[in-house]
């Protein structure tokens, strides 16, 4: 993990049971804005301070001092942004789970879009994906309680719960008459942020592309990507799925960026204080700059997702295919106050090419929009001089009462392989395979 002045960046974001470890205590120390006085900070502290004593003497019910101070704080803080938050010690604890890659919840990522909460995406073989959440819905009440004017820590805590303890989400879907509502049993989410398969090319099953779903990006991605790597080391080209993936740890992104591009800029981050900006380089080192690389996006694409799939199409390393990412592109620190803490956004990311992905994301070099392929076309009536033959073969076999041997056909395993039948399934990752085929033919692949 890349340490500045202890801290550690973020890319990612808020995820119903899962959070992301910061460290920092630099930022603890104020510092004087240029536009104001001390004399224009010291009024503003009374001020605070009035009405605080003002509230502990005369509400009409008995208020805790400390409880008035996190309630400001938490409004100060969901004031400044979206991804900006005050941590009580509970929240505070629950941030440092994301990067263990095992906790508790339903297993979905959420974020803010124009106000209301929104999934992200849910993330493979958890419970909100078993029920149906799909990425784009927006959660308008968690049991009873609208989400509405709530922040994105109190959704995600009013989500937690013990496993196979259950809750109701009421969701308003596209294209959708009325707001559905789904049961969903929490349950402790294992995630498994890379997984390989083989997608093969040929009948012989001798020539594959090398498949990688990662699902997010925690501390085992750069690891399990090079175990992939090393594994089908004979793979002519590689498809790296980043669909639904919320982001996650700077340094993962930036690490798998480098293991496939030798030199220049992969990202920077700029931000008000001077320490804050930051770039990151490509090294030549280990790098494979020879394998042709297709990478899948769609609008839960984000964070880090965005800056690998932003750095590849400004390097022209990979051909970025399907629909326009989120557009999540700020960095986040957390910085400790005793067994309490702030979440706090200190800079944006920029893109090798200087733009940034923040409200903006990355529009793919080929827009693909989900759904099934079509194989064959219904009001087809060609008969090809093969199909025939094989029709008339079969008809004898029907008369003589033999059946012939076929060939033996391959088992195929599909743990570890993407069937054809999968491919057809996903216009999006049928698209990736054709082009990636076609790089593989541009670069002499046979």
């Amino acid at each position: 993990m890349f340490k500045r002045s202890k801290k550690a960046l973020i890319a990612g974001f808020s995820v119903a049971m899962v959070g992301g470890t910061l460290i920092s205590s630099s930022l603890l120390e104020a510092k004087e804005s240029p536009d104001s006085s001390q004399e224009t900070k010291l009024e503003a502290y009374i001020k605070f301070t009035k009405i605080l004593n003002l509230i502990e003497s005369q509400y009409v019910d008995e208020v805790n001092t400390t409880t008035l101070i996190n309630k400001a704080l938490k409004g100060l803080m969901q004031n400044l942004d979206p991804h900006s938050a005050f941590m009580t010690t509970k929240d505070f604890k629950d941030l440092t789970i994301q990067t263990k890659g095992e906790f508790g919840g339903l297993g979905i990522v959420v974020g803010m879009r124009k106000g209301a909460l929104t999934v992200i995406a849910p993330i493979d073989d958890t419970p909100a994906y078993r029920a149906g959440v799909k990425a784009g819905d927006i959660i308008l009440k968690i049991n009873d309680k609208a989400t509405l004017g709530m922040t994105i820590d109190e959704a995600v805590s009013l989500m937690r719960g013990k496993p196979k303890t259950s809750i109701v989400l009421t969701l308003v879907r596209k294209n959708q008459p009325k707001p559905i509502k789904v049961k969903i049993v929490r349950d402790i989410i294992k995630i498994k942020s890379v997984k390989p398969k083989i997608i093969y090319l040929d009948k012989d099953n001798k020539e594959k592309l090398l498949y990688l779903q990662i699902t997010s990006f925690d501390a085992h991605v750069i690891d399990e990507v090079k175990k992939a790597m090393q594994k089908y080391p004979d793979a002519k080209g590689l498809l790296i799925d980043l669909r639904n993936n919320p982001g996650g740890l700077l340094d993962q992104a930036v690490g798998l960026l480098d293991m496939f591009i030798d030199e220049g800029v992969l990202v920077s981050q700029k931000g008000r204080d001077k320490d804050e900006n930051q770039v990151y380089k490509a090294h030549k080192n280990g790098s494979n700059t020879k394998i042709p690389i297709v990478v899948l996006v769609n609008g839960g694409s984000a964070s880090a997702s965005e800056i690998v799939s932003g750095a590849m199409q400004d390097d022209r390393r990979a051909v970025i295919v399907g629909e326009k990412t989120f557009g999540k592109g700020s960095v986040q620190v957390v910085v400790p106050i005793g067994k309490e803490g702030l979440k706090l956004t200190v800079a944006r990311y920029y893109l090798p090419s200087g733009r940034t992905i923040q409200n903006k994301g990355v529009t793919p070099d080929v827009i693909v929009y989900p759904g099934k392929v079509t194989q064959e076309s219904n009001n087809s009536i060609a008969i090809k001089e093969k199909d025939l033959k094989k029709h008339l073969e079969a008809e004898l076999e029907k008369i003589d009462g033999k059946k012939k041997k076929a060939k033996d056909e391959k088992k195929v395993d599909k743990k570890t392989t993407v069937t054809k039948e999968d491919i057809y399934k996903d216009a999006q990752l049928k698209s990736g395979v054709d082009i990636l085929k076609s790089l593989i033919l541009i670069k002499g692949g046979k």
